[in-house]
């Protein structure tokens, strides 16, 4: 029972870090296609006002992931860690620069160092989830085997589920970003705007949708214990991220912004949690499983009441914070609320 509810209350932050930090890497990747720096100011300057605020905060839930599978599941992080230090130090640069750029682009008046800083930005926006969705891959793909840097540190991220992955948590990134910022540009009073955002939506939508579809037959042949729990026990989590998905297009479509929020993060956190029930009770595919990787019940109990005492503390801080700036700007004319 313990072990269920360390495993569920860790999964629950990895799914708040691809929803949140995820649109903000897609927004990123947004900033990236904008267009020169005259076209595509209005573009960053709503991405800017939508992230600025909580960019660094999101990051939060993945320090709450790491910090969980170390204290909680300490084999499965020493053979993560030590099998896939490649991509996850990339990812780590990744964010770093990411981070850095975006502050210095922000406090830069030349318009030289605001496109390099904004290259810097945009790109590890782009790398940062691929590498980050290739450490899935290589651990859903069974790849990543129990012991210290008993995997091969270049085949467990370089394989077929593994980029199946990356390019899917790019797609997802885009997508969920590109909803947003419908609902922050329509906020704003610039339906046009919300319009763009909208048809760049629904096209990673569909391009995310053919990926995952033309994506079972890499997991038949690459990753076929992931693939059976993805049709048989997943099943209805699957079909619930692609109602989920289907119907936020049509919301986008009909322009009900708030509504397609919604929908878009479902089909992104259901597909999040159909991966991990396919391949539970597995943490580490044909190693170990969750019950023999898990610490002692003492400590399992002790995390769970730290987390429950922590989060009286967090959640309301975040809560605040990203419910502040989600309020429409009084001082700005022409403001409508999306719909």
């Amino acid at each position: 029972m313990l072990v269920d509810a360390a495993l569920a209350v860790m999964w629950v932050g990895l799914t708040c870090y691809a929803l949140f930090a995820g649109a903000d890497f897609g927004a990123g990747v947004w900033d990236l296609l904008a267009g020169s720096a005259g076209r595509g100011a209005r573009r960053r300057q709503v991405i800017e006002h939508a992230i600025g605020p909580v960019w660094e905060a999101n990051h939060v839930w993945l320090i709450f992931v790491i910090v969980m599978l170390w204290a909680c599941f300490s084999p499965v992080f020493a053979a993560v860690m030590s099998t896939l230090y490649v991509p996850l130090t990339l990812a780590a640069l990744g964010i770093i620069a990411r981070g850095a750029a975006f502050a210095f682009r922000k406090a830069s008046t030349e318009l030289w160092q605001q496109r390099l800083f904004g290259a810097f930005f945009a790109v590890s926006s782009l790398v940062t989830p691929f590498f980050l969705g290739a450490v899935a891959g290589g651990v859903a793909s069974g790849r990543v085997p129990a012991g210290l840097a008993e995997g091969d540190v270049l085949t467990s991220w370089l394989n077929p589920t593994s980029v199946l992955g990356g390019v899917l948590a790019v797609l997802a990134c885009a997508h969920l970003a590109a909803v947003y910022l419908c609902a922050d540009a329509a906020r704003e009073g610039d339906a046009e705007l919300a319009r763009g955002f909208a048809r760049r939506a629904v096209v990673t939508g569909l391009a995310s949708g053919a990926v995952a579809l033309a994506g079972t037959a890499v997991l038949h042949a690459d990753a076929p214990e992931l693939f059976h729990g993805l049709t048989h026990r997943a099943l209805p989590l699957v079909l619930l991220s692609a109602v989920s998905g289907v119907t936020g297009l049509g919301l986008l479509v009909t322009r009900h912004y708030l509504a397609a929020r919604a929908a878009a993060a479902l089909a992104v956190a259901a597909i999040l949690w159909s991966w991990g029930a396919a391949q539970y009770p597995a943490m580490l595919v044909g190693s170990i499983t969750a019950a023999q990787a898990a610490s002692q019940p003492a400590v399992l109990f002790a995390c769970l009441i730290s987390l429950a005492c922590g989060a009286v503390l967090l959640v309301p801080a975040l809560w605040l914070l990203y419910a502040t700036f989600q309020r429409a700007d009084a001082s700005k004319p022409d403001h409508r609320p999306a719909r």
